[in-house]
């Protein structure tokens, strides 16, 4: 099974999102990676790479998709991702979807067997997801 990595610089939001997901889908494997050492906010590369590791063996085989918070999270995603090796770096997509829609979406499509890629285009399909109604904003009807 497709598993999720949640990359962010809360550890606490990644916690309860990966509560979140686990609602949504309790059998899919959830790895995160946030927070510095000392508990401040920020990224790791160090963390990042065992969070997608831990996540590529709980896979089976599968490989991990990869949802993250904030664009500067990249740059520590980059330098985890050359520290693991090419055969690794096969079986990681990294998903240009939003955080929190991109990974409970992930999930359920995970869950229900969809492969790799299929779970990436979902989770970056929320993207384009509009979540109000097209009349929303135009305010109360006269």
């Amino acid at each position: 099974m497709t598993s999720l990595v949640l990359v962010g610089h809360s550890p606490e939001l990644l916690r309860a999102l990966r509560a979140m997901v686990a609602q949504s889908a309790p059998a899919v494997p959830v790895a995160i990676a946030g927070g510095t050492a000392v508990g401040n906010l920020g990224t790791s590369s160090p963390a990042i790479r065992d969070a997608m590791r831990a996540a590529l063996a709980a896979s089976g085989g599968d490989g991990a998709v990869v949802l993250l918070d904030l664009g500067s999270a990249v740059l520590a995603l980059e330098m985890a991702l050359e520290e693991m090796s090419a055969a690794e770096r096969t079986r990681i997509r990294v998903s240009r979807g939003p955080l929190v829609e991109g990974a409970v979406r992930a999930a359920v499509e995970a869950a229900g067997g969809a492969s790799l890629d299929r779970v990436l285009a979902v989770a970056d399909a929320e993207r384009e997801a509009d979540k109000l109604p097209p009349d929303w904003l135009a305010g109360p009807a006269a």
